[in-house]
């Protein structure tokens, strides 16, 4: 993982030249994803690496482990509250019976947010999707896929493991349950149906039996738009 490391950092560096920008953005969400694609941009760009705190109706302790990654790393943060926001959408247009739909709010929000700070700073998005998730779409279209460079859309999470270890993320944050805190008590498995393991082993050729298999196809299946720039119409000539 250590030339992993030093592959993706010099590739961070490239990618910011070629767009004429001075550094890297990313929302820090207390998780392993984040935790490593912020130790990645801080190797990066040691002086212009932002980490934005994004609460929206989040876990407090959430917050907390960020801060802890931040404090680890040394990575400039900054905060700003989201909640407020989110509700009074919700307030200025329907509360939707749809729990998805309200949650994946949050997630466009936090985009939205990074965005506004990267134009003011000139500075690039980074998004924290790893492989597992791109894989079967665990994640939200244009929220938080919604980015400029993803440095972990190759790796599974377990290898995200491995990255974080190399790279000092505390204990804490590797022994924490994936979750993308997106309501109380949510988990990634336990939304998923299944385990990381089992689905790194299927996308790895390892198919899973029954149900659980037909089940990841079919995400993987469902999610290709997300995977692709939006459908664009083709004239007649």
């Amino acid at each position: 993982m250590k030339r992993e490391i030093e592959d993706i950092v010099k590739w961070m560096r490239e990618t910011v030249e070629n767009a004429g920008s001075k550094g890297l953005i990313l929302g820090l969400s207390g998780g392993i994803d984040s935790a490593v694609v912020g130790a990645l941009a801080k190797r990066a760009f040691p002086d212009t690496t932002l980490g934005l705190i994004l609460p929206c109706e989040s876990n407090e302790n959430d917050e907390a482990d960020a801060r802890l990654v931040a404090e680890a790393i040394d990575l400039k943060i900054e905060k700003v509250d989201l909640t407020q926001t989110y509700r009074q959408l919700i307030s200025s247009s329907f509360n939707s019976e749809n729990r998805m739909a309200r949650s994946n709010i949050k997630p466009r929000l936090r985009m939205t947010t990074l965005y506004y700070y990267a134009q003011d700073l000139g500075y690039l998005v980074l998004g924290s999707s790893n492989a597992s998730e791109f894989y079967i779409g665990y994640y939200t279209k244009y929220g938080d896929s919604g980015s400029d460079l993803i440095p972990l859309a190759e790796f599974l999470k377990n290898e995200v493991y491995e990255l974080a270890r190399e790279l000092g993320i505390p204990s804490k944050i590797i022994d924490k349950e994936p979750s993308a805190g997106l309501w109380e008590e949510q988990t990634d498995e336990k939304e998923m149906g299944f385990s990381y393991a089992t689905l790194n082993a299927h996308i790895k050729g390892e198919k899973a039996d029954g149900e659980i298999g037909e089940k990841i196809d079919r995400m993987h299946k469902n999610s290709e738009h997300k995977r692709k720039f939006a459908l664009i119409y083709k004239r007649k000539k």
